[in-house]
């Protein structure tokens, strides 16, 4: 290879490499490994950090427990991470895969596939919370979000007893409460976990009619009670109602006439909506709205 051609494939390959770092926005970690399990997540920063911690969002993606990639997030935490909030999508076990989760589906499945999935969610918090000081973490300021399956995930780790549920060995404190929950059409099996003083600030948009996770309060997928899967579940709608009697702070997205594909409606679209609830929350706000926006059929 003559002088000009060596020139002209460093050059090609330098060009790469710094496009290549510019669509790196993120890096990733895995944040637990068993024998039979590697997980990982994408950690994006903020660009422009001050000497002040960032707050931290931990993404919990879609898929009926049976698919879905931690990729679905990037988009969400890049938009947080341009407003100064860290943000990491985690991968977690998709105990589902290949068995469906309709009305055929035991209960004790469905359980089971939340179980792990919030248990996990407890470990890449863990990992992220022992990593705080080197990535200018907050770690009292730590929200978690999720659609569909990652909502019911994340509402679950929110208020479930660590100590009864969680399948690994934890090292979180054993009064540690994130500092908000964001749910994109989830619901929770139990309203009685909600307590005065459990309960925690929490932003849930959902269409009103969506067949599958209930918006107010009815069976998962609506399945008859002498049904293999009936599983009860409270929506968006009656969370946000309970937090509200409680007076803690709620906001309620209701897509009127809406469907399940709106559970990623303000994770995959417009992220403003969540940027703002944050922010107000750090900013130590007490409110609690309620909007009804027409659905787009």
């Amino acid at each position: 290879m003559n002088t000009m051609k060596k020139n002209t494939v460093v050059v090609l390959f330098h060009l790469l490499s710094i496009v290549s770092s510019k669509a790196q926005d993120f890096e990733t970690f895995t944040y637990f490994k068993n024998d039979s399990i590697s997980l990982d997540l994408d950690l994006f920063l903020p660009k422009d950090r001050d000497s002040l911690n960032s707050a931290l969002v931990i993404y919990v993606h879609g898929g009926g427990f049976s698919n879905g990639r931690r990729e679905n997030g990037h988009n969400l935490a890049k938009h947080l991470s341009e407003n100064n909030i860290a943000c990491a999508s985690i991968s977690y076990s998709l105990y589902m895969k290949n068995k469906g989760f309709d009305c055929k589906q035991a209960l004790s499945e469905k359980v089971k596939a939340i179980q792990i999935a919030a248990s996990q969610l407890w470990k890449a918090t863990e990992f992220l919370i022992e990593k705080s000081g080197k990535l200018n973490i907050d770690s009292t300021k730590i929200f978690i979000a999720g659609s569909s399956a990652g909502a019911e995930t994340v509402l679950h780790a929110a208020y479930w007893k660590r100590e009864q549920m969680q399948l690994y060995e934890s090292k979180l404190v054993s009064d540690f409460k994130y500092a908000g929950v964001i749910s994109g059409a989830g619901a929770l099996m139990d309203l009685n976990l909600i307590t005065r003083s459990s309960a925690i600030p929490f932003m849930g948009f959902h269409g009103d009619a969506d067949p599958l996770v209930p918006y107010k309060t009815a069976s998962h997928h609506y399945c008859a009670p002498n049904s293999n899967g009936w599983l009860m579940l409270f929506g968006s709608h009656t969370v946000a109602e309970h937090l509200q009697s409680l007076n803690q702070t709620s906001q309620l997205i209701t897509f009127e006439g809406g469907g399940h594909s709106y559970a990623g409606a303000y994770f995959y679209q417009d992220q403003r909506p969540v940027s703002d609830f944050i922010k107000r929350v750090l900013n130590g706000e007490r409110f609690n709205s309620y909007q009804t926006l027409k659905a787009e059929n």
